[in-house]
């Protein structure tokens, strides 16, 4: 169990880049979103040679899997988007929504009831981010995109447990990667008819950047994060995740000078994050 909890918080400092290089990235969501899943399909596939993993499976289960590959492809848009139309501090915040929408989507989707601490930790979560980030009315478009794409992804956290228990992750995240690069590569005309992009071949310089994104904050992350939800609670996983935000606006205020100051404020929010993720964490110990 111990294993799983440092595993789980070196997958979230390797989260606290993913932003990062969405500002370092000058394609737009679109483009950036569908090479990360071209390199990420090609590192998993030399893994899956590499180790001898046979990864052919029938089609109903490669639909299954691709269909949650979807969520995270449409997650990763509108989260790249939240940065593009505002700035990392506000994608990276909203991401903290992720523990509210599970506390709520959760019990729904598997017929359960609604968990009281859960929603409480929630909120303990929401006043924390309230705190920290003083919302701009310039960055209200980010704000609604950054509010999406966590909904995305917690749905994406809920329905990818439910394959880690039946398929090896690698194999997992092989053919979500895939299907994202197939579907989304069709629909990117559509898409760059509508959302232009400068440049639609990545330079040297993002390719180098996409190759990182691609094979440690995507490969490594999600391969992580996949192995730790056989272990650990959803909700335990998406709320150990708000410490994501806090990695990712330190390192936008140390290289990117965003007009944010860190006052008092930050602090105080900062320790309800922190509050809500120890006080989760002991409780799902306990229950073990």
């Amino acid at each position: 169990m111990k294993k799983s909890y440092l595993l789980l918080h070196l997958a979230v400092i390797l989260a606290g880049f993913t932003g990062v290089f969405g500002k370092l990235i000058s394609l737009n969501e679109g483009l950036l979103v569908w090479y990360r899943l071209l390199f990420s399909s090609i590192f998993l596939f030399l893994i899956l040679k590499l180790l001898r993993i046979r990864y052919t499976i029938s089609t109903q289960e490669k639909l299954r899997i691709s269909k949650v590959g979807l969520l995270i492809t449409l997650h990763w848009i509108f989260f790249y988007a939240s940065i593009k139309y505002s700035n990392i501090s506000i994608g990276v915040v909203c991401y903290c929504l992720v523990s509210f929408f599970t506390a709520i989507f959760k019990p729904l989707l598997d017929k359960e009831k609604f968990k009281i601490s859960e929603l409480l930790l929630s909120t303990l979560t929401l006043f924390g981010i309230s705190l920290i980030f003083h919302f701009d009315a310039s960055y209200q478009l980010g704000i609604c995109l950054g509010v999406i794409s966590s909904a995305l992804g917690t749905l994406y956290t809920i329905y990818n447990k439910r394959l880690v228990e039946h398929f090896d992750t690698k194999i997992i995240n092989y053919y979500q990667m895939v299907a994202g690069t197939l579907i989304l590569g069709l629909l990117m005309p559509i898409y760059l008819f509508f959302f232009p992009s400068e440049r639609i071949v990545p330079s040297l310089k993002d390719t180098g950047y996409l190759v990182i994104l691609a094979s440690f904050c995507t490969v490594g992350l999600y391969v992580i994060f996949a192995e730790v939800l056989k272990k650990i609670p959803a909700f335990t996983v998406n709320l150990t995740f708000n410490l994501e935000p806090i990695y990712a606006i330190i390192m936008a205020f140390l290289f990117f000078n965003e007009s944010k100051q860190v006052n008092i404020s930050f602090y105080i929010g900062l320790s309800f994050i922190i509050t809500s993720v120890i006080l989760q964490t002991l409780i799902s110990i306990k229950k073990k």
